[in-house]
C-alpha cells in the first residue's frame, strides 16, 4: 500500500510541474511579459527556456521514478526562486497580503515534498526500479 501512495503522490506532485511547463510553452510571451511585471528583464528567453527545461525534466523524471532525487532538485532550483519572487506577502498590499501569504505557504508545502521526494527516492513502482529488475 506504502508504495502504491508513493506512486500516486508522485503522479500528483509531477503533475503541478508538467502544467506549469505546458502553460509556460503555450502561453510564452504572456509568460515572459509576466517575468516583466516582476522585474525579471535580465535575458528572458533564456531564463524562460531554461526554466521550461527544467519543468518538463523535472516533472517527467519525478512522474517515471527514474533519477527522481536528481529530478526533484531540478524542479527545486525553479520552484524555490520563484516561490520567493512571485509571492512576497511581506511586500504585498494590505488587500493581497492574505492570497499570498497562503499561496507562498502552498508553495513551502510543494517544497517539502520535493525535499522528502529527494531524500527519500522514488519507490518501488519507478522506471528505475523496473530497469534494475529486468533482465536482458
Amino acid at each position: 500500500m506504502r508504495d502504491i501512495i508513493d506512486l500516486v503522490g508522485r503522479i500528483f506532485l509531477s503533475a503541478t510541474f508538467l502544467f506549469e511547463a505546458i502553460d509556460s510553452i503555450i502561453f510564452f510571451d504572456k509568460t515572459k511579459e509576466t517575468m516583466s511585471q516582476f522585474g525579471l528583464n535580465w535575458n528572458q528567453d533564456f531564463l524562460l527556456y531554461g526554466a521550461i527545461f527544467l519543468l518538463l525534466f523535472g516533472g517527467l523524471m519525478v512522474l517515471t521514478g527514474y533519477r527522481s532525487t536528481l529530478g526533484a532538485i531540478l524542479l527545486l532550483l525553479y520552484w524555490a526562486p520563484v516561490t520567493f519572487i512571485i509571492h512576497d506577502f511581506w511586500n504585498a498590499d494590505a488587500e493581497h497580503i492574505r492570497l499570498q501569504s497562503v499561496l507562498f505557504m502552498r508553495d513551502l508545502a510543494i517544497i517539502g515534498g520535493l525535499l522528502m521526494l529527494s531524500g527519500k527516492g522514488s519507490g518501488r513502482y519507478s522506471i528505475k526500479r523496473l530497469l534494475a529488475t529486468t533482465r536482458v
